[in-house]
C-alpha cells in the first residue's frame, strides 16, 4: 500500500507544521520551546512514540476481540529515554494495562501479541529506506 502525507509550514509560526492525511484535519507538529519552537503541538518524537503505543493497543484489542475475551479497554504509557539517541540508542518503555482481563495467562498473551504489532516490528526488525529530494515549486 502506498500512502502520501502532506506537511506544510504554518504561516506566522516558527516551526509549526500542518499535516494533511487522508482527509483528517487539525493534525499539527511543532518543536518544544526548549528547541526554539512554540510547543503548540506534539513534536516528531511524540508521534513516533505514540505510534508504537497505539499500535500495541489496537493489535491487542483485535486479538482479544477475536478470542472473545472480556477486554474492556487498554491503557498504555510510553516512557521515552532519548539520552543516548545521539549515540544510536533510543529507548521506549511501554506499560500496558488490560482492563477487564483477570486471567494472568491472557494478560501475558496480550503482552506477547503486542510485540507483533506492525509498528513494533517496523521499529525493531525492518530496514527502513528513506529517500529525500528537493522539488521545484510549479
Amino acid at each position: 500500500m502506498q500512502k502520501s502525507i502532506e506537511i506544510t509550514s504554518v504561516r506566522n509560526h516558527i516551526y509549526r507544521q500542518r499535516v494533511e492525511l487522508d482527509g483528517f484535519e487539525d493534525l499539527f507538529v511543532d518543536v518544544p520551546e526548549a528547541y526554539g519552537g512554540e510547543g503548540s503541538a506534539p513534536d516528531p518524537h511524540d508521534y513516533f512514540d505514540l505510534s508504537l503505543g497505539a499500535c500495541k493497543a489496537i493489535t491487542s484489542m483485535m486479538y482479544a476481540r477475536r478470542k472473545k475475551w472480556p477486554l474492556e479497554g487498554i491503557s498504555v504509557t510510553v516512557h521515552r529515554d532519548d539520552s543516548d539517541e545521539r549515540h544510536g540508542t533510543y529507548r521506549l518503555d511501554v506499560a500496558m494495562t488490560f482492563h477487564g482481563i483477570g486471567d494472568p495467562e491472557q494478560v501475558a498473551r496480550l503482552e506477547e501479541i503486542s510485540h507483533k504489532c506492525p509498528i513494533h516490528r517496523l521499529m525493531t526488525s525492518a530496514t527502513v529506506e528513506v529517500s529525500t529530494r528537493a522539488v521545484t515549486p510549479a
